[in-house]
Formats: C-alpha cells, structure tokens, sequence
C-alpha cells in the first residue's frame, strides 16, 4: 500500500503522543537519580509507599547513609522511611538536591508520582562544611574550609525557610553533626561541636524544630564506634546505635504529631 505524506504525518504524531500518555517507571526514575555508584546499596533502595503510613525523609551524609537501612528495620509496619538520593554534602547544596529530587519523582508521567506530603523530615548539614580541601583531597594543612561558621549559620538558615515553605505540615527534625577524630585528615578535632553550636543558635529562633543531638550521643562512644581513628564513619555496631537512637526521636515525634 502506498502512504501518502498525509498518513506518514499522522503516524508520526500517534507515536510521539503514545509514548507521552504511557506512564514511566517511577522506580527507573528514583534509579536513575540515584546512580550506577548506589544502585545496587540496599540504602538508596526504591521504596514503595504504603498510604496507610505516614512518611518519613532522611537528608543527610554518609553517617546517615550508614544508619538508614536500620532505622526502615525499625520502623518497619510504622512508617515509609525515604531518604535523599545521594550523599546531602555541605549546606549550600541542600536546597539544589532536594529539587532535583522532587522535581524527578512527582513528574506527572510516572506510574507512582510521588505525590504524597511527608510527616516528617530529618535533616543534617556541618561534617561536609567543616572539611578543608585543598583541590578535592582532604588537607587541613593546606586546603581552604568549606564553609564558615557565618556562611554555615547563612545557609542553615535558608534551608529551615526552604523546608517550611516545601513542608508546612512536616515537622522537623535536626540532626547534629558527629564528632571527629583527633588524627583526621581533613577535619580540625572540636569544630563539629562549633559548628553544631553555629546550629544551635539559628534553631533557636524556630522551637519547632526538634534537635536530635547525635553529636553527644556519640561522643562517649566515639573511640569504639569509629572505624579508625583517622576517619570519621563508624562501625556496625556505632551505626546501629544511631539507627536506633534516629527511629527513637522519630517515633516520639510521631506521636507528638498524632
């Protein structure tokens, strides 16, 4: 059979509007924010929401990456327990990441947008703003901090307007900044504590936030829950002391909620 340019046209226009109407994968979605890098991590697995739960975010860095999996252990049946796609890194790029995400996972051609609104975020910035760079090697001799403690407080407190715009009816949660270790390479020993008091006095304007103080939860521990005393993650038995320590004051504030 012959097509004429007219019915050629009209096929084409069918297929491109065929392919817009089917709904994407809102799991290949989350897997594309995610990366080839934690693709395979149980942590930065897809979750699938249950609208009988209510929902729970996790923003932080590699201390929280290590006691997620924990806190969805226990809070299983009590909450859906979401956290950011990545490493939250320093303050100044929470706003950025956050967008990037619900800007991907509520597009409208998902199969699960997510368009639910979350119960509760816990958020933590300071351990990637405290480190000193030199190019991108940790270097405290020679490298150039992050962020100071006035561009920190800046920040911290664009991210609490940022989040009460977002989430008016979540509540919030900050996590403080854990301890480093004296022979860290890239990190001064004491600045978490600054920096958490940097916090600390921006929080105080917002009662309403909860302060999980990990900072002091962790420190009498700190020697045997670091994995060395040059780094500044901690051993399964430190991240499971924080898992449970993090599913505590989010199941308190639950209930607070109700």
């Amino acid at each position: 059979m012959r097509i004429r340019p007219g019915m050629l046209l009209a096929v084409i226009c069918c297929n491109l509007l065929g392919g817009s109407v089917h709904a994407g994968s809102a799991e290949d979605a989350w897997f594309k924010l995610v990366g080839e890098k934690f693709s395979k991590r149980p942590e930065f697995a897809y979750v699938k929401n249950n609208p009988a739960l209510p929902n729970v975010l996790i923003y932080g860095d590699s201390i929280s990456i290590h006691y997620t999996e924990r806190v969805r252990e226990k809070l299983n049946g009590q909450a859906n327990v979401y956290r950011l796609y990545c490493n939250g890194g320093d303050s100044s790029s929470f706003i950025a990441k956050m967008t990037t995400m619900h800007d991907a996972m509520r597009e409208g051609n998902l199969d699960e947008p997510w368009g639910f609104h979350w119960d509760i975020i816990q958020f933590n910035v300071g351990l990637h703003d405290l480190k000193y760079l030199a190019g991108r090697k940790l270097d405290k001799q020679n490298g150039k901090q992050v962020s100071s403690i006035d561009g920190y407080k800046k920040n911290l407190g664009e991210i609490v307007a940022y989040l009460e715009q977002l989430v008016p009816d979540a509540k919030l949660i900050f996590a403080t900044t854990t301890p480093v270790p004296p022979e860290e390479p890239g990190r001064v020993f004491g600045d978490s504590a600054k920096f958490n008091a940097a916090a600390r006095e921006v929080l105080a304007g917002h009662p309403e936030i909860t302060i999980n103080d990990l900072y002091t939860f962790t420190k009498s521990h700190h020697s045997d829950w670091w994995i060395a005393p040059d780094n500044v993650h901690y051993n399964k038995t430190g991240s499971n002391a924080q898992g449970d320590e993090v599913a505590r004051v989010i199941l308190s504030v639950l209930a607070g909620k109700k």
